[in-house]
């Protein structure tokens, strides 16, 4: 069964029915936003049954559309917290992307800015490396992009996709080693995102991050996860009371091939950690636990079928 990602629109008279279908169908509520009278349901449904989901959600005034990231936690990296670096580009980006179903967290670096001071401490680079691809914004001018790029992207083991002033050309001809994706004339500006010609440079960065998490989601076919983050997320919500108590809008966060678990990991590890899925297999059997540097949540990375010679 192939799942693909979606998000669902309607109003909220009813749209407990769409729940239970997507969910009977084998597919998984990612997130759950209810607005007013209306109801958005980020999701990864089966792929043969999106007609039936279209069909039973056209007289709830539903609709239906591709949501390529959702699943997706992407780090938006600006070269620092100022007036000239935010909140205008990076914000709207982060914003943009969140659009399509990604889970987006902003990363203002204290030295990223500047050819001969820029650096990337130990706390940054961490907090980077737990996302599934890290966008870097960065400036408008070729010769410092060259200079200070090695730096910023020193440690750093997940996708990149740089945006920069220069032409997508000339980015490719000065970053060196490559990094996977790149988004031309995407540079520091003042102002808004609202004429067409940048709201179809922010379609193309959408467009780059798409390609470059498909090549990912290919590389973990062929050496499937011994659990989906989406059914994984399902068993804590079923078994861990506390994570109802937390306030934030993503208790749990789905990521390609994990969640980060918005519970204390002192109190919570161990107890993730003996969760039983079914039978004698718990989520320790599968899954490395992590604290994480962002705040004190649990970071759970799942591990691989050839790892474990686990699927469940």
């Amino acid at each position: 069964m192939i799942l693909v990602p979606v998000t669902y629109k309607g109003g909220i008279y009813q749209h407990d029915e769409i729940i239970d279908l997507i969910e009977d169908l084998g597919g998984y509520i990612i997130q759950k936003h209810i607005i007013a009278t209306e109801v958005v349901l980020q999701a990864l449904v089966p792929k043969e049954d999106i007609e039936l989901i279209q069909r039973i959600g056209k007289p709830l005034t539903g609709e239906l559309t591709p949501s390529p990231l959702v699943g997706t936690e992407i780090a938006v990296v600006s070269m620092s917290l100022e007036i000239h670096h935010l909140p205008h580009a990076s914000c709207d980006l982060a914003e943009y992307i969140r659009r399509f179903g990604a889970k987006t967290n902003m990363v203002g670096l204290a030295r990223g800015f500047g050819k001969r001071i820029a650096q990337l401490n130990d706390e940054e680079r961490d907090v980077i490396n737990e996302h599934d691809l890290a966008v870097y914004l960065l400036g408008n001018f070729e010769t410092c992009i060259e200079q200070k790029f090695g730096v910023l992207r020193r440690g750093i083991d997940i996708p990149i996709v740089v945006c920069g002033g220069p032409s997508r050309e000339s980015l490719q001809e000065i970053i060196d080693p490559p990094v996977d994706g790149y988004v031309g004339n995407v540079g520091r500006f003042m102002h808004r995102t609202k004429e067409s010609e940048e709201l179809d440079k922010l379609e193309e960065v959408v467009g780059e991050i798409t390609r470059v998490l498909d090549r990912r989601r290919e590389d973990l076919a062929k050496d499937p996860l011994s659990i989906s983050p989406a059914r994984l997320m399902d068993i804590i919500n079923e078994k861990v009371d506390a994570i109802h108590e937390v306030l934030s809008p993503t208790p749990i966060t789905v990521q390609m091939a994990g969640l980060r678990v918005k519970l204390p990991y002192d109190q919570y590890a161990r107890i993730l950690k003996d969760l039983v899925i079914e039978e004698d297999v718990t989520i320790g059997d599968i899954v490395d636990i992590h604290p994480s540097r962002m705040r004190d949540y649990i970071l759970l990375k799942v591990r691989p079928f050839s790892e474990t010679n686990i699927m469940v």
